[in-house]
């Protein structure tokens, strides 16, 4: 007989499983909120974000600006997007991080059959 997990709301253990989650469950975990076009084409408020999908920045000094994803940090919970850079002391540009809980997903990176599986898959729980 298999048990089912059940999750704590200590915040303390809420913590630990977010430091030592493993790469393919940190990849669910770090899903951006639709927008809502999107939701009411696909049936759900929010998806994991990859690097491809074009984002809307929703807070922080960068609010308002639009980019593609560039790259996805699953170690540090981050995602990088295209034309948000910053000088270093040396003169060369990098990408500015940012948590994909403060964007929003405008368009999405529909090149893989698994990811628009998973897309259907949410349009038929309804």
């Amino acid at each position: 007989m298999a048990q089912t997990k059940v999750t704590s709301s200590k915040p303390s253990k809420q913590r630990k499983f977010l430091y030592t989650a493993p790469l393919h469950v940190r990849a669910k975990m770090m899903a951006a909120t639709l927008s809502p076009e999107l939701r009411a084409r696909y049936g759900r408020r929010s998806f994991p974000v990859r690097k491809g999908d074009k984002v809307r920045v929703m807070r922080g000094d960068y609010a308002g600006r639009e980019g593609k994803i560039i790259g996805v940090d699953r170690e540090k919970y981050r995602i990088h997007i295209e034309g948000l850079t910053r000088k270093k002391a040396d003169g060369t540009e990098v990408p500015i991080p940012i948590h994909p809980s403060k964007v929003m997903i405008i368009e999405l990176d529909l090149s893989d059959e698994r990811r628009k599986a998973a897309l259907e898959r949410g349009k038929e729980a309804e």
